[in-house]
């Protein structure tokens, strides 16, 4: 059985305004730090045999701060970048809102490439790392699209408010990948579950 984790990375500047980020590349601020030692701490207590990350700063480090207690190789994928939100990047939900009632944003990559992608990724995973456990550190709206496809619409994009740290895990069984859990955050220190 392949086990996959997505880690959610921890929070920016952005998040804590709200603002869509996208591709920007944001760091992590202080408490997206913390996050993320929380997130190491959690992981030092189970095998883990692959570690890999989105290519964006604050994916890769949370990343480097997971890795300080696993000493793995941490791959960086395209595949698990965040999805491209064209113009609206930088502005906040409510501006988004405001501005595109209908969600038609301009220049955005498609639900269908990112979830071509992802799932390109995923398979790739799968097949040069067999039976292995795997820490993905994405973003919300890649790990999102994988919860809501993978259940069919029950939970994930639209539905589910990922918390920043939090861990989502999937697992390929009897050849098909299931959700085991989501949006798990017990780990972070101070921090409540949100599975609304």
């Amino acid at each position: 059985m392949t086990l996959i984790c997505f880690v959610r990375h921890g929070e920016t500047d952005w998040n804590a305004l709200k603002k869509i980020q996208g591709r920007a590349d944001i760091p992590l601020n202080s408490n997206g730090t913390k996050q993320a030692e929380d997130c190491k701490k959690y992981f030092k207590t189970n095998q883990w045999d692959v570690l890999v990350t989105s290519p964006l700063k604050r994916a890769s480090q949370t990343a480097k701060i997971i890795n300080e207690s696993l000493n793995l190789n941490i791959h960086t994928m395209d595949e698990f970048i965040e999805r491209n939100y064209g113009d609206i990047e930088g502005l906040t939900i409510s501006e988004r809102a405001s501005l595109y009632p209908n969600l038609e944003c301009p220049n955005q990559e498609s639900v269908e490439e990112v979830k071509e992608r992802i799932f390109n990724g995923i398979n790739q995973l799968h097949q040069d790392f067999p039976d292995q456990n795997i820490i993905v550190v994405a973003h919300g709206g890649v790990i999102n699209l994988i919860l809501s496809i993978l259940s069919k619409g029950e939970i994930g994009t639209g539905k589910t408010r990922l918390t920043n740290g939090s861990l989502s895990q999937i697992q390929y069984k009897d050849g098909v990948w299931k959700v085991i859990d989501y949006n798990q955050a017990l780990h972070i220190t101070k921090n409540i579950v949100n599975k609304s």
